[in-house]
């Protein structure tokens, strides 16, 4: 199965007692669709949980923002609530992935700040006598 989604938060790497390593995280597909008889469009967002066994160090790179395709096997984990309510998640197991965007890079207070530097510069005159 092929799915493409964005990731909604940091890949994690958990150890596995036979010194194997899971890369853990979760993708978002968004949908849309317009009822019939009505004029405003409905969104929907499905959540999936994804683990990928092959490359550890991929984790690195899988960043909350960043767009994936993913190849592999759907699966469903099925569970009770406190209150005996059946409740349930929808899991894939990652083969192979795509990295079709990388996630933005958040911007440091550093280079935030060099264009109100440079802005000022060019709203103080120059000393040249011409």
């Amino acid at each position: 199965m092929e799915i493409t989604g964005r990731i909604v938060k940091d890949a994690t790497v958990h150890k596995i007692s036979n010194d194997k390593q899971v890369v853990n995280f979760s993708i978002a597909i968004n949908d849309s669709y317009k009822p019939k008889g009505s004029s405003e469009y409905k969104e929907i967002v499905t959540y999936i949980d994804c683990s990928y066994w092959l490359n550890s160090k991929l984790a690195d790179y899988l960043k909350k923002g960043a767009l994936v395709q993913l190849f592999g096997r759907i699966g469903l984990n099925v569970y009770s609530s406190s209150d005996g309510k059946a409740l349930g998640s929808l899991t894939f197991q990652t083969n192979n992935l795509k990295i079709l965007a990388f996630a933005k890079k958040a911007q440091t207070p550093e280079t935030a700040s060099t264009p109100k530097a440079q802005q000022n510069q060019k709203d103080e005159p120059d000393d040249l006598p011409f």
